[in-house]
C-alpha cells in the first residue's frame, strides 16, 4: 500500500511538472515568437543543459534516498580543469580523460557515500567539505582559464548528430539542419537508464523504501547503509560523466565553471517532483525540471529582464510553488 501511495505521488507531481512546462513553452512562443517554435530552438535548450540533466539525474536519487549532494558543481569544475590540462599540457588522449572523470567521480562517491551511510554524517556536511575541496582542488590543478586545443578533443568537441526531418528554412531560403552535440545523447541514455533503474529494478524500490521510512526499510530486510552509500556513488559518478559532458560542451578549463550547477540540479529536481523528504521522484519529471527551467531562463532573459537577480528571483518563485504543491501532497498523505 506505501509503495502504491508513493508511485501516486511521483505520477501526480510528474504530470504537474510536464503541464507546467507546456504551458512555458507555449508562453515562450507568445513572447518569443513563432521562431521559438522551430526545433533547433528545443534542441539548442538540451545543447545547453545536456550536463544539467546528467547532475541533476543523480541528485534526484540522493534526494529520494532522504540525502542531498551539493558538491556535484565543484566536481564537475574539477573534471573539467583536470582533463583539459591532462590534454593540453601533458598531451593526453580523449579516452584518458574519460578515465580521468569517472575516476573523481568514483572516488567522490566512494568517500562521501561511506562518510554519509557507514558513519552518519549529515550528507549536507560532508557535500559541503566536498564542495569546497573540488573548488581548492580545481585552482591547485590551473588557476589560469584556457580553451583546450588538443586535436582529438576538438574534433570531438564539434561532432554534431543530425536530427533528420527537424530543420529548417532561414531569411536566405537554405536549408539548415537541426542538431543535438554528443552530450545530449549521453544525458538523455543516462535519463532511460536510470528511469529504469527506479521502475523496474530492486535497487531502484530499496531507494524508494529507504527515503521513505528508513524503519520500515530495515523491518523489510533493506540494507539501509549499503543503499545510502551506493546512491551517493551513483550521484558522484554522474557528476563525474556531467562534468565531462559540460567540459565538452565549453572545451575549456577554468576554475569558476559549474558555479551554481548544484543549486541548479536541486531547483530541477524539486520542480521534476522529487521531494525533499526523500521517498518520492521521478527521473523523467527530473528531466522536465531542467527543461522548464531552462525556458522560464529564456523567456525572462528575451523578455528585457537580462540582469542575473531577475534570474534568480523568477527560480525562487517556481521553487516556492513547487514546495508548497509537495506540501500539499504530503498533507493528503498524512491524511
Amino acid at each position: 500500500m506505501k509503495k502504491l501511495k508513493n508511485m501516486t505521488d511521483t505520477n501526480l507531481l510528474l504530470a504537474i511538472t510536464i503541464v507546467v512546462f507546456f504551458l512555458m513553452y507555449i508562453g515562450a512562443v507568445v513572447i518569443l515568437g513563432k521562431g521559438f517554435l522551430k526545433p533547433q530552438n528545443f534542441f539548442n535548450i538540451l545543447n545547453t543543459n545536456a550536463a544539467l540533466i546528467i547532475t541533476s539525474v543523480g541528485m534526484s536519487i540522493v534526494m529520494i534516498t532522504g540525502g542531498i549532494d551539493i558538491s556535484v558543481g565543484g566536481v564537475a569544475a574539477l573534471v573539467s580543469m583536470s582533463c583539459a590540462v591532462y590534454l593540453d599540457y601533458h598531451n593526453g588522449s580523449v579516452a584518458g580523460s574519460i578515465l580521468i572523470a569517472l575516476a573523481i567521480g568514483l572516488l567522490y562517491g566512494l568517500v562521501q557515500g561511506y562518510l554519509v551511510a557507514y558513519l552518519d554524517i549529515q550528507p549536507f556536511i560532508v557535500s559541503l567539505a566536498g564542495m569546497f575541496f573540488a573548488r581548492g582542488m580545481t585552482t591547485i590543478v590551473n588557476t589560469k582559464p584556457f580553451n583546450v586545443a588538443n586535436e582529438a578533443f576538438v574534433a570531438l568537441k564539434n561532432t554534431r548528430i543530425i536530427v533528420p526531418g527537424m530543420g529548417s528554412t532561414n531569411k536566405k531560403g537554405m536549408y539548415i539542419d537541426a542538431y543535438v552535440e554528443i552530450g545530449v545523447i549521453v544525458a538523455l541514455i543516462v535519463v532511460v537508464l536510470f528511469f529504469l533503474v527506479l521502475r523496474y529494478l530492486k535497487l531502484g524500490r530499496n531507494f524508494y523504501a529507504v527515503g521513505g521510512n528508513k524503519q520500515s526499510a530495515l523491518m523489510l530486510g533493506i540494507n539501509v547503509k549499503r543503499t545510502k552509500f551506493i546512491s551517493h556513488i551513483i550521484c558522484s559518478m554522474l557528476a563525474g560523466i556531467g562534468g565531462y559532458v559540460y567540459f565538452l560542451h565549453v572545451g575549456s578549463g577554468s576554475a569558476s565553471h559549474a558555479m551554481g550547477m548544484e543549486m541548479n540540479a536541486i531547483a530541477s529536481s524539486i520542480i521534476g517532483g522529487t521531494m525533499l523528504t526523500g521517498g518520492v521522484g521521478n527521473i523523467i519529471g527530473t528531466l522536465f525540471g531542467v527543461l522548464s527551467l531552462s525556458t522560464i531562463q529564456n523567456i525572462v532573459t528575451s523578455a528585457g529582464f537580462d540582469q542575473a537577480w531577475w534570474t534568480g528571483i523568477t527560480i525562487a518563485a517556481m521553487l516556492c510553488i513547487f514546495l508548497v504543491i509537495q506540501s500539499l501532497v504530503i498533507a493528503r498523505k498524512n491524511k
